[in-house]
């Protein structure tokens, strides 16, 4: 998603307020991301999540395909 966007690391981990090396991590899958994380940095690439759950009987839906190569 960030490359789609013509963003650095350094600017979208500004953009959503964690560290670099924190983006770095999630993108080369050393850590994994928690939903708040990668709904922000969605959402700063264009993305919209939309999470289903028991509350929410709504489909789990994207407006574009995300899977974890793409964060």
């Amino acid at each position: 998603m960030r490359r789609e966007n013509n963003m650095s690391q350094e600017e979208l981990a500004r953009k959503v307020f964690i560290g670099r090396s924190t983006l770095s991590d999630y993108e080369r899958e050393k850590t994994d991301i928690n939903f708040d994380n990668l709904e922000k940095i969605a959402n700063a690439c264009g993305y919209e999540i939309y999470f289903i759950n028991k509350k929410n009987p709504h489909k789990n839906l994207t407006s574009k395909n995300i899977n974890r190569q793409e964060i």
